[in-house]
């Protein structure tokens, strides 16, 4: 059911544009006692959940009792990120997940059904996996908070990935990025109906039908001002929500280039990424647009590790991004990628398959990564302040530019927020 929408690819919600949809929502879904919002962490800032969290707070007060950011295997969020992001809501609500100790497995998705929607190119039973207080905690209404956005692991972000995901545990984690993977990132960015996703709404009809869930859904992008704009709040409590907000997100978070793109300057926000684990959606995002023997250029002042969680990190620094093939042929042979299929699936994702060449410009503090480590598992490394020199952030737009030397580059500010592809690459 849709409890409140209002979305389209000229809406602009403020706000109280954004406080008075969830108003009418929460009005429509009657009195409640006991409630719990699953909002993202940090490293979906621009999703707006952050404030769509502290609206919650506002009208439930004391009958928000708990707050569980669906980290995923991403790293707890800090007191000041906690203050930045969710404004006045107490830290006090606040819990922390544990992909690894906190989850409990409500029921398996066959591995037959994998096989069939994978076309055979995964063979395992799939556990469904939540934290454990969704479902001990005793909520009448638990919110989902979150932004649709194109996505590298599942084709569209959000809705019960940020349930099975966000507070999954690590075989579900790991086993549905490793399906995205294989079956092909490329083949499935950008869509609403993937293998992945299947496999989620497969475990939401048969497991997770008996928690109160409400999806809180927003569509954000970046407008022709290259400025940050909310398109779209959709609020529901099955597929049609997601459906729709992912509708609109393909209209304004999805860019179709005239032509393959020679060079590619990708800026990351110092605030949000400190990792290749997250920084790399600047080669998820833009790689159906990047010519072959094109250059991806990511500006990175803040990158001090490859991998959030120090096991990923430590395979990272051992595999490194060297293709399909090769990550393949190591997951066959070391058992310790066998057991983190998601570590692997990303070192898929953060290959260019050799097709383009990726070069990181980290920051030159004493923790951010060397030259030696950026190129020990496979990308090039750029001094940042030459490069910088050159494509000044400051000084491109959105988009194409033509500089004083006659070259042209494409410039993108927040790759979190957009796909990019050329006709030739999207199917």
């Amino acid at each position: 059911m849709i409890y409140y929408e209002n979305g389209s690819p000229t809406t602009a919600l403020s706000h109280e544009d954004m406080r008075r949809g969830l108003y009418e929502a929460l009005d429509k879904l009657g009195e409640r006692q006991k409630v719990l919002a699953v909002p993202p962490d940090y490293t979906r800032l621009p999703s707006r959940a952050g404030e769509l969290t502290e609206i919650t707070w506002e009208y439930y007060g004391d009958k928000l009792t708990d707050i569980l950011p669906a980290l995923g295997t991403h790293t707890p969020m800090t007191e000041g990120q906690i203050d930045h992001m969710f404004g006045k809501t107490p830290k006090t609500l606040f819990r922390d997940h544990d992909w690894r100790n906190d989850v409990i497995t409500l029921g398996e998705v066959p591995a037959e059904y994998i096989r069939d929607i994978s076309e055979g190119k995964v063979d395992f039973a799939w556990p469904a996996q939540v934290n454990k207080l969704l479902v001990e905690g005793g909520f009448d209404l638990i919110l989902s908070i979150g932004q649709v956005v194109p996505h590298e692991v599942v084709g569209m972000a959000n809705y019960n990935k940020n349930i099975l995901v966000g507070t999954g545990g690590s075989e579900g984690i790991n086993k549905s990025h490793y399906i995205g993977a294989v079956y092909g990132m490329e083949r499935m960015m950008g869509k609403s109906d993937t293998p992945v996703r299947r496999v989620f709404n497969y475990a939401t009809e048969n497991y997770l039908k008996e928690l109160p869930i409400v999806y809180v859904l927003t569509v954000v992008g970046v407008n022709s001002e290259g400025v940050q704009q909310t398109y779209g709040l959709f609020v529901g409590d099955d597929l049609e929500v997601f459906d729709r907000a992912a509708r609109l997100s393909l209209q304004v978070n999805f860019v179709m280039v005239e032509k393959p793109l020679k060079k590619v300057i990708v800026w990351l926000d110092p605030t949000e990424f400190k990792s290749t684990w997250l920084g790399n959606k600047s080669i998820y995002r833009t790689r159906m647009a990047i010519a072959d023997r094109g250059e991806l250029i990511v500006l990175a002042p803040a990158l001090k590790e490859f991998g959030e969680d120090k096991a990923i990190d430590l395979l990272i620094r051992k595999y490194g991004y060297f293709g399909t093939d090769y990550t393949l042929k190591a997951v066959s042979e070391n058992q310790e990628l066998r057991n983190n299929l998601g570590a692997a699936a990303h070192l898929i994702h953060g290959s260019s398959e050799g097709r383009f060449s990726v070069t990181y410009c980290p920051g030159k503090e004493a923790w951010n990564l060397t030259r030696e480590e950026i190129e020990s598992v496979g990308f090039h490394w750029g001094d940042i302040d030459e490069i910088m020199q050159k494509y000044d952030p400051l000084r491109l737009k959105e988009g194409f530019n033509r500089l004083d030397d006659g070259e042209e580059v494409y410039y993108i500010s927040s790759p979190a927020l957009g796909l990019w592809a050329h006709k030739d690459r999207f199917a």
